[in-house]
């Protein structure tokens, strides 16, 4: 019999669904709206005088007033905030501070604001409210859920709590949520990874979980530990796990390796989420790409990722943007963040509403000698190579050979699989079909023998995760990146011994 909770969801959901309706089919009004609230907020901080904004009248002037910068580059902005100064980059001081991993000098402390909390908090919520919505499944609402995520302890700065996204985000988990939730306190807030799996898989073993979300590479250590300890498979072990909610990296290399250890199909949500935003929720399971959050305190600027790095490369709202074109995304947000480069690289696949994928990092990309591969491009070459076989691959990297002992340069995959190929020959063959037909640059160097056919270096089981260890980020939100234009994770992994 299902629940009043359960109940009760699904007009709670048709509500959602009506209003993310209302701003989803005007999105340029919408962003319009949001462009002169945000330039108004600010108008008075330090940042908003240094850039007239006052003076600012449209997004041309924008343009000419605010250039795009990364966190480097804004970093003179951010230590003011950090060391405890109001009215710098938005109207009073952050409430917390979102710490990540450093780019070229250290942590990055990202400002979360009384304005921007709401907007990470409550885009999780539409994306499951909307997946009641469009399903009619509201019964997973009474079993447990579990979120694979940081350690919700936080620390202090000058007066300012900071912590990780995910133990930020866990103090903001609704009350009606607070019963069925997992892990408890005491074990999300260990810190070391593989202990925490370990406590985790104790504490939920025996539970009715319905829901599972983190990063997929970390519920699949998990669910290996789970059958492990169980010897049954995890769908087995939770028969009302119907709901896998996932974000930071694209699935679908990890889907069949999922299915495996489930045991059957379940339907998954992905996410956007960032420290600067939670930029994107899926709102359809059957169609490609995530709703891109118009309403949620955030403007969006697009440059295409082709001519990033010239002088002064072309800027676009969404009004301009087109479909399959890859896109480096720029945000500026009411936690203050202005003309700001995240890293990430989109494409739109649809303009009716705005949905995006994820296509990569503009950082993340290998061009040494032309080519400009980027994430997408070699997820969906190994999505096609696995397709209809019995391959099964648990995690891999690509980088460039540019220096062989013998013959021309290659792109080396480092993969660590499940199930290996039969015919390894094939299935390189099949990786590059994919993505000479993808990327012309690509194509044309391999057919001008400038680059030769690709080459697979073979990690041992639980590699990736060695790896991830030694350089002291494993778990958590860090993820493998799926391609680089150095040697570093690749000499990296020679170095200790983890290849076969």
């Amino acid at each position: 019999m299902q629940s009043l909770k359960a109940a009760l969801s699904k007009p709670f959901a048709k509500y959602i669904a009506k209003r993310i309706k209302k701003w989803a089919t005007k999105p340029v009004e919408t962003q319009e709206k949001i462009f002169r609230e945000l330039l108004a907020e600010a108008s008075t901080t330090v940042f908003g005088q240094d850039h007239s904004f006052k003076e600012i009248k449209t997004y041309e002037d924008f343009k000419s007033k605010v250039p795009i910068r990364d966190y480097e580059e804004l970093r003179p902005y951010v230590e003011r905030v950090v060391h405890g100064e109001e009215n710098i980059l938005w109207k009073g001081k952050p409430i917390y501070f979102a710490k990540t991993s450093g780019t070229t000098s250290g942590a990055k402390y990202i400002p979360i604001t009384k304005e921007s909390m709401p907007t990470h908090v409550e885009a999780a919520r539409n994306a499951i409210l909307m997946y009641i919505h469009e399903t009619g499944n509201s019964k997973f609402v009474d079993g447990k859920m579990i979120f694979l995520q940081g350690s919700p302890i936080l620390e202090e700065k000058n007066g300012i709590k900071l912590g990780r996204l995910s133990g930020i985000v866990a103090h903001y988990v609704p009350k009606y949520l607070q019963k069925n939730r997992l892990p408890s306190l005491e074990t999300n807030c260990i810190e070391d990874w593989e202990t925490k799996v370990d406590a985790i898989v104790e504490e939920t073993i025996n539970e009715d979980m319905t829901i599972i979300s983190g990063i997929p590479s970390w519920v699949q250590m998990y669910f290996e530990k789970l059958i492990e300890k169980s010897n049954k498979k995890v769908g087995d072990i939770f028969k009302n796990f119907n709901l896998f909610i996932f974000g930071g990296v694209n699935y679908e290399p990890y889907r069949a390796k999922f299915e495996n250890l489930i045991g059957r199909q379940v339907d998954s949500i992905e996410l956007y989420p960032a420290s600067e935003g939670f930029f994107a929720f899926q709102d359809k399971q059957n169609e490609t790409g995530m709703l891109l959050q118009l309403n949620s305190g955030i403007f969006y600027e697009f440059v295409e990722a082709e001519y990033f790095f010239e002088d002064n490369p072309e800027r676009i709202t969404i009004e301009d943007v087109k479909l399959g074109v890859n896109y480096v995304m720029i945000i500026s947000t009411n936690a203050g963040l202005w003309a700001y480069n995240i890293g990430d690289t989109v494409q739109f696949t649809s303009l009716t509403p705005y949905r995006v994928i994820v296509s990569g990092r503009i950082k993340h990309f290998i061009s040494a000698f032309g080519e400009h591969v980027i994430g997408k491009e070699v997820e969906q070459a190994l999505k096609e190579a696995i397709e209809k076989t019995t391959i099964s691959v648990n995690e891999f990297t690509v980088a460039p050979q540019i220096n062989p002992e013998e013959g021309l340069p290659y792109h080396e995959w480092f993969i660590e699989f499940e199930n290996e190929p039969e015919d390894e020959l094939k299935f390189i063959e099949d990786l590059e079909r994919s993505l000479q037909q993808q990327n012309s640059y690509y194509f044309d160097l391999i057919e001008g023998r400038v680059l030769k056919t690709l080459k697979i270096a073979r990690v041992k089981k639980d590699g990736f995760q060695t790896y991830m260890k030694s350089i002291g980020k494993l778990g958590g939100q860090n993820k493998i990146p799926r391609l680089s234009n150095d040697r570093k994770i690749a000499d990296k992994l020679y170095q200790l011994g983890l290849t076969k």
